[in-house]
């Protein structure tokens, strides 16, 4: 019988889809010794690279169940990993703390009751006299605005992540594909990904990341599982305004739904996923600024310098994300929705597990 290191060093693993899931699977897989093969006919458009990167762990309100399972393992995994890439790109890190305001009194006071029976020392309401309220109502010119702050929780630049990971593994040879897969069927003891060019890639092993497309793939395999799109909208706006200065703010911060991230004294990146579509609408800049009852002067008047969107996917029926063996050597992983670079030291922990089961 051969050892569990013969199986990882042999096994041939196929990951379709690039994002953040698809490239974290490859790296914990990487790691193990597996022979790995990223598929993706269009790398530089997949949902990731319009992640802002915001990582809400301990603010998360709900502290049980799958969804709290998984972002507790992630929140214990991810320094472990900065640390690991910081061999690729010494300038990844987590930037922190991040900043959860509303105007809404009655979300104000869930969020009191909240900090209160979670016990965490890393997790504090900011009242009217904090700093970093007074320079938040100053900017915005309003006086209503309230919320919390986690010392633990933050951000990862989306954009550094990617390319770090992308750097990891070329190190590390991990072929990248720049094909589309229209099928998945078993044959014999192998998967058989068929491209566009009626080309059959075999492996050992399939994992799906790739998002809504999954669904397609597993049309004649199971279908049991729904997804439906939600469109991520960010964009960056210049403002004109020498009596702002938008680095007074947070370095990441979130104001009734809508992230908030400053990038130098004059321009800011505003983003948010809740849109159920799959196509951008025309007035992004009015729909993404609406987030107070009256916008501050220097706002209604910013200039879109820079705007980006990325069609992600939320499981129809189910809790987000899935994560499910579909047959033996067929895995999935899609449907994170807003928290696909939170989750994904989680994932590819199950993913790695999973794998271990299989070839044992």
């Amino acid at each position: 019988m051969k050892s569990l290191k013969e199986n990882f060093q042999k096994a041939h693993i196929v990951i379709i889809g690039s994002g953040i899931i698809g490239k974290f699977n490859a790296l914990e897989l990487s790691e193990l010794g597996f022979q790995v093969t990223i598929i993706d006919p269009t790398q530089l458009q997949n949902s990731s690279n319009a992640a802002l990167g915001l990582l809400m762990g301990n603010m998360y309100q709900k502290k049980r169940g799958r969804s709290w399972d998984l972002r507790k393992q992630s929140i214990e995994l991810w320094p472990q990993w900065i640390t690991f890439l910081q061999k690729f790109n010494c300038a990844l890190n987590i930037e922190k703390p991040l900043i959860q305001l509303t105007t809404n009194e009655e979300k104000f006071k869930k969020l009191e009751k909240f900090i209160y029976e979670s016990n965490d020392l890393d997790l504090k309401i900011l009242e009217r006299d904090s700093i970093f309220i007074k320079n938040i109502n100053k900017a915005f010119q309003t006086k209503n605005i309230k919320g919390m702050i986690s010392l633990q929780d933050g951000r990862i630049n989306a954009f550094s992540l990617l390319k770090t990971l992308d750097k990891y593994l070329k190190y590390k040879k991990v072929n990248l594909l720049e094909e589309e897969i229209i099928k998945i069927r078993k044959s014999k003891n192998q998967w058989l990904s068929t491209t566009k060019n009626n080309r059959d890639i075999k492996s050992d092993i399939v994992i799906l990341c790739n998002s809504l497309k999954a669904v397609n793939l597993l049309n004649n395999i199971s279908d049991e599982i729904k997804l439906k799109p939600v469109l991520g909208q960010a964009m960056e706006i210049e403002i004109n305004d020498a009596e702002v200065d938008l680095l007074s703010l947070p370095k990441q911060f979130n104001i009734n739904g809508k992230n908030i991230i400053p990038k130098s004294k004059n321009k800011l990146i505003i983003g948010s996923s809740d849109e159920y579509s799959s196509k951008p609408e025309e007035n992004t800049f009015e729909k993404l600024t609406n987030f107070l009852d009256k916008k501050p002067n220097w706002l209604m008047k910013g200039k879109i310098s820079k705007k980006w969107y990325g069609i992600r996917s939320r499981p129809d029926g189910e809790p987000s994300p899935i994560m499910r063996k579909i047959e033996d050597g067929l895995l999935i992983c899609t449907g994170f929705y807003k928290n696909g670079i939170l989750l994904a030291p989680a994932c590819s922990k199950w993913v790695a597990n999973e794998i271990k089961i299989y070839l044992n």
